[in-house]
């Protein structure tokens, strides 16, 4: 996945890396620099936010519609000394769906992930896996009162488990330095989670290789490598 950075103006094809491992832009320029290629962190960063979301709207288009389970989840984030709320949303396999960084949490910030959520993925879902929080329930009986609303103990780890990779790239990153900034990169990431993400416990080692494979195919092609 390693190339060669072509001259100002085209595309880097390593510019989403940060997105697909944990790294730092700093961890990034050093590899390149033990390549032989001299380039800073700076541009590096600043070719993630210019070709980032190039990568990740063709990586969503191959990516299919979303299961009909969807597992949704707050986390805290501190941005510049104040407490923001990421919202996630998974589905059975997994996938992440969407996030949304927003300042709360009530009622009316659930609702506009929930209309969020259905823009996206075209779709109206079976089973609505949360929490106990007051806010899904009251925005549920707005946006989708006949879904299923399923709030039993334990039933929503599949959404506590995909904050983790937020928080390793948040420690990376020593923090996200803006709302914009963090809505724009873990958008990114996720895309980019989603299509190397092929639940390597439950296949065969065969099976396995075969679809990363096929994932780096569709990345090849994303990058325009």
């Amino acid at each position: 996945m390693w190339r060669a950075i072509p001259a100002t103006g085209s595309r880097p094809r390593s510019s989403a890396t940060p997105s697909r491992f944990t790294l730092s832009f700093r961890d990034v320029e050093d590899l390149l620099a033990q390549r032989g290629i001299t380039v800073s962190y700076e541009s590096i960063r600043h070719w993630c936010e210019t070709f980032g979301v190039a990568y990740a709207r063709p990586l969503r288009r191959r990516s299919g519609p979303v299961g009909d389970t969807w597992h949704l989840d707050e986390l805290f984030v501190t941005i510049r000394g104040r407490c923001r709320y990421l919202w996630r949303a998974v589905d059975q396999d997994g996938e992440v769906i969407d996030i949304l960084l927003q300042p709360r949490r009530d009622r009316h910030a659930a609702a506009r992930f929930f209309r969020k959520l259905l823009k996206r993925s075209g779709r109206v879902p079976h089973r609505l896996v949360t929490d106990r929080l007051g806010s899904y329930r009251a925005a549920h009986r707005i946006i989708m009162p006949s879904v299923v609303h399923d709030t039993t103990r334990y039933a929503n780890n599949r959404a506590e488990v995909s904050h983790q990779p937020t928080r390793q790239r948040e420690r990376h990153m020593r923090r996200f330095k803006s709302v914009a900034q963090a809505q724009r990169f873990l958008a990114v990431h996720d895309a980019v989670h989603n299509l190397f993400t092929v639940g390597r416990h439950q296949l065969r080692a065969g099976h396995q290789r075969l679809l990363r494979s096929r994932a780096f195919v569709a990345w090849n092609s994303a990058a325009a490598a």
